[in-house]
């Protein structure tokens, strides 16, 4: 989780400065516009917004490259947990059968003992 927040942190960053970029080559454009003639100024702006796409373009497609790696990685996860699930289940009813078969083997010992208990308290006693 700890490396999921820092990814998150390390392209928050990185769009911070490139949007600050941005904004001041738009500035410099902006205030190189009042001086410049007007042919330059369009290219500049041309310039400007084609930059601004690339960069976006750029920024927009780490960060769906990066959802795409996390789903994958969560797909990943979602079926080992099911496998285990399943294995913690079977264990489960594996305990179930094991402890019906010990209250059997009890019952039967429990009955066993009572039998030699009535046998035993049944039987002429010899007095010395």
């Amino acid at each position: 989780m700890s490396s999921l927040r820092s990814r998150e942190r390390t392209q928050a960053n990185e769009a911070v400065e490139v949007f600050s970029k941005l904004e001041g080559e738009i500035r410099e454009v902006v205030s190189r516009g009042t001086t410049a003639p007007r042919v330059q100024q369009r290219n500049d702006n041309e310039l400007a917004a084609s930059n601004i796409g690339s960069m976006l373009q750029h920024v927009s497609g780490t960060s769906v490259q990066e959802i795409e790696k996390l789903i994958a990685e969560l797909q990943i996860l979602r079926d080992m947990l099911q496998k285990e699930a399943a294995r913690v289940q079977r264990e489960i009813v594996g305990y179930a059968a094991l402890i019906q078969n010990a209250r059997r083997s009890m019952g039967t010992i429990s009955e066993i003992l009572s039998f030699w208990q009535s046998d035993r308290d049944n039987s002429p006693r010899i007095s010395a």
